[in-house]
């Protein structure tokens, strides 16, 4: 039976926004220096012509959770000097279809990922008439779901107390211009939707003031989600009732979405860009049994998928990200080899895409992770491989960007002969087994990247294959 669990909560309150405030604006002939207060600092600064302190300091955008009213940001077209501040006009409701858009005075609020956020007062901010060229961020709203970036075409008119414009998507840089900005967001896990893919799935999570246990009382770490699961897998064909073969075991996983960009103007592509998921991860499984494949190729089986659209407050600027998860199970053996395996493993992963103006896009893959055998025993020649993984994708306002596949896993292999004993007394079975620990991690990056204002890629680019394996134990029968 399917079953379909929702949390919904507010991100933690410890990464309340930081609130930052852009300089003045320079002077068209100047060559000078002018004194300006540094908003949201409280002292003074020198900035140069182009708006820029001259302080060495670092005054980079903050980046950070949005608040759970996180305001809609709007900068005027390319050249108008309006550059991205908080606004009080929010996207009422928008057609996928038409591209048209309905603005008015009540900013949503955010937070859950139905696509169905609830109206809040108006934010501080002064309210900005729509006009042709301008570009808008929101975070989830009404027929938004994942967020919507996008400029505006045209002033439609007056339409149920709001303004109707017609869009077209929209560039970050047409947003951000040349600031700079660099920041990990942990993910609150009570802001995923979770899908349990089989019967006999158990979801626990933790976060600041508040706790979800799980089965047998389990202790949930802050910020981390975690999945219990127990399946029956294939065995081989003609083997007997009492070679059945089953998986148990946990994923815990504690995932930040990482951005960066160092911008270039609103009308250039930046000079650098980042996007990716990273976390610590956690997991532990047992398999036992006579596993098989008849295919001969790997049988995966999803048993839950999760999705949560966490909104980064990047200055003034609400950069929504879309973050998918399946968990699943991964088995292959060739059904001879029987198991009774267990391990815990625990580390941490990175995967993303990275931009530079020499060299474009580039993947970004790594992982870090560590093993303990609890039990291992194998009996009879023969392989047989475990996975209990997560296949994870993340992008902005809707738009795949990167995905990621992290596969931690077992594997056991056993080599033997079988004598008869002259002597009587039956068939003498000798041989070696080994036990394996594993890490596989792979993905893409694609071409919706460009959301960043970078050049389109032409083709998803491999993450590259990282395959990380080592023994656990070994012994012989």
């Amino acid at each position: 039976m399917r079953r379909r669990m929702r949390h919904r909560r507010a991100l933690l309150p410890s990464f309340a926004v930081t609130a930052l405030f852009l300089s003045a604006a320079c002077s068209s002939t100047a060559s000078h220096a002018e004194t300006s207060a540094a908003a949201g600092h409280g002292r003074q600064v020198e900035v140069g012509a182009a708006g820029r302190p001259t302080d060495g300091a670092d005054h980079s955008l903050a980046v950070a959770a949005a608040p759970a009213t996180a305001a809609t940001a709007t900068a005027g077209p390319a050249g108008s000097g309006q550059r991205a501040h908080k606004t009080a006009l929010a996207i009422s409701s928008y057609d996928s279809h038409t591209r048209r858009a309905l603005l008015s005075d009540k900013p949503a609020r955010h937070g859950s990922s139905s696509g169905s956020p609830t109206a809040s007062p108006t934010p501080s901010g002064a309210a900005h008439k729509a006009a042709v060229g301008d570009v808008i961020a929101s975070a989830p709203a009404p027929g938004a779901p994942h967020g919507l970036l996008a400029k505006v075409t045209k002033v439609l008119g007056a339409k149920n107390g709001g303004t109707e414009v017609q869009t077209e998507p929209a560039t970050l840089n047409a947003l951000l211009g040349d600031e700079t900005a660099k920041g990990a967001v942990p993910v609150d896990p009570a802001a995923f939707s979770v899908d349990k893919l089989l019967p006999d799935v158990k979801v626990s999570w933790a976060k600041a003031g508040d706790m979800h246990v799980g089965p047998k009382g389990a202790t949930v770490p802050l910020g981390s989600l975690r999945l219990d699961v127990s399946a029956g897998i294939p065995t081989a064909q003609g083997a007997p009732a009492s070679a059945t073969a089953a998986v148990n075991g946990f994923v815990q996983v504690a995932p930040q979405v990482d951005f960066a960009y160092g911008g270039a103007g609103s009308e250039a592509p930046p000079g650098s860009a980042y996007l990716g998921v990273s976390g610590d991860w956690t997991s532990g499984w047992a398999v036992r049994g006579r596993a098989a494949v008849s295919t001969g190729t790997p049988l995966r089986i999803p048993f839950a998928k999760l999705h949560a659209d966490p909104v980064l407050q990047v200055g003034p600027v609400p950069v929504v990200v879309n973050l998918d998860l399946t968990c699943y199970i991964q088995i292959s053996g060739d059904g001879r080899v029987t198991v009774d395996v267990e391990q815990h493993m625990k580390g941490d992963f990175k995967a993303g895409g990275t931009f530079g103006v020499a060299k474009g896009w580039t993947p970004v893959s790594s992982s870090d992770m560590t093993s303990t055998p609890v039990r291992a025993s194998v009996t009879t020649a023969g392989t047989v491989k475990t996975a209990l993984g997560a296949e994870a994708s993340v992008g902005l306002y809707g738009t795949v960007g990167v995905t990621a596949d992290l596969a931690p896993y077992l594997r056991g292999e056993a080599s033997g002969t079988v004598t008869a004993s002259s002597a009587g007394g039956g068939a003498k079975a000798e041989g070696a087994w080994s036990v394996y620990g594993g890490v596989d991690l792979s993905g893409t990056l694609r071409l919706q990247l460009s959301v960043f204002g970078t050049p389109v890629i032409q083709r998803s680019i491999p993450l590259g294959a990282l395959n990380r394996e080592w023994k656990l134990a070994s012994g012989t029968f």
